[in-house]
């Protein structure tokens, strides 16, 4: 390499040294390898020089390009380690800096609600438990102590399919059996059954499709006051301190004795309206002590062990949890209506 060569590498050596950024060391690689560089055009002069030469020439210029090439890839490493070294140090993480929440893949309304339902629930000991949606009439009726001339057997209040003895779950109470069944005479008997059941109903709290979760528990000595308590503090998990309840006595074929639980009006506040048609309330499940015809077919001895079991409405959970007066709005498939929910974190809003 000539003394030429080594003037030129020392002034691009001063050149790299003086570059105080990447963008400026890329500036200097152009100038000097660049289609219209310093080294390009000395190797396209070798073309011109005699043959003999040429070769001489060319393997020199080649030593050149390269060892140009390795002063400027140190001298970006260089400046690339400098610089992450720098952001490094001045970077900070604003912890109190909102997260993005994501614009699609938002979970529905009931699903939230049939979740949070759900982890009450599991806290408390329960186990989750799911049966078919095209249930037996044994089991969605006679095992539950529903007469054949009960009017849920009618083509007019329940969905029956085209296969004989066979129909749409109207509840999601055939799991009681279900679930007696599979426990094969073990004890305690603690379950929860979320699913979809299908009535023939619709108007502003019943749709013809809605969800339902089913609660059961039989053991020695479960009484009347551990089905109150156990409701009493999921309402109160549910739906905050402050909400009001009621126990009032009903029928169904499969407790004996029976109660439904209300809940204020979410579209009123308790003072009256269509909703709660003038009450003030709105029942949100069903309850009672396990008759001991269920638990019979169960395969428990009533007269050994007792239980109790809960139906409750999903939907009419979330009308009260959502402030909403039509629980169809939540059918509509509206995206901007369903939007609302997305800051919902599973609590009612204050």
């Amino acid at each position: 390499m000539g003394e030429d060569n080594a003037d030129e590498l020392r002034e691009l050596g001063e050149q790299l040294q003086d570059a105080s950024t990447v963008l400026q060391v890329q500036e200097i690689r152009n100038a000097w390898l660049g289609r219209k560089g310093i080294i390009t055009a000395r190797l396209k002069g070798v073309a011109l020089l005699p043959v003999e030469e040429r070769r001489q020439a060319g393997q020199q210029w080649n030593s050149v390009r390269l060892a140009i090439e390795t002063m400027i890839d140190d001298a970006l490493a260089r400046l690339q380690n400098q610089e992450e070294i720098l952001q490094l140090e001045q970077e900070r993480l604003d912890m109190t800096i909102p997260g993005i929440e994501p614009a699609v893949a938002l979970l529905h309304p009931l699903t939230r609600v049939r979740r949070l339902v759900e982890d009450v629930f599991l806290r408390m000991g329960f186990t989750l438990s799911y049966g078919p949606e095209v249930e037996s009439e044994w089991y969605n009726f006679e095992a539950l102590n529903i007469p054949p001339n009960h009017p849920a057997r009618d083509m007019q209040d329940s969905f029956f399919v085209d296969i004989p003895n066979l129909v749409l779950r109207t509840h999601t109470s055939p799991v009681q059996i279900r679930g007696m069944q599979a426990a094969a005479g073990q004890l305690p008997v603690k379950i929860i059954a979320p699913g979809r059941v299908y009535r023939r109903d619709d108007d502003p709290t019943h749709t013809p499709m809605f969800h339902q979760i089913e609660g059961l528990v039989v053991d020695h000595k479960i009484s009347l006051a551990d089905l109150q308590g156990t409701l009493l503090a999921m309402t109160k998990d549910l739906l905050g301190s402050d909400i009001r309840t009621r126990f009032r006595p009903s029928y169904f074929p499969f407790t004996e004795p029976s109660m439904e639980v209300d809940v204020t009006c979410a579209a009123c506040n308790g003072t009256g309206c269509r909703v709660c048609k003038g009450t003030g309330w709105v029942e949100i499940l069903g309850s009672g002590m396990v008759h001991p015809v269920v638990l019979r077919n169960g395969g428990y001895d009533p007269k050994q062990v007792t239980g109790f079991a809960f139906g409750l409405g999903i939907e009419r959970l979330a009308m009260r949890i959502f402030e909403l007066d039509d629980l169809r709005l939540l059918y509509q498939n509206d995206l901007e209506f369903l939007s609302r929910f997305s800051r919902y974190t599973g609590r009612p809003a204050l």
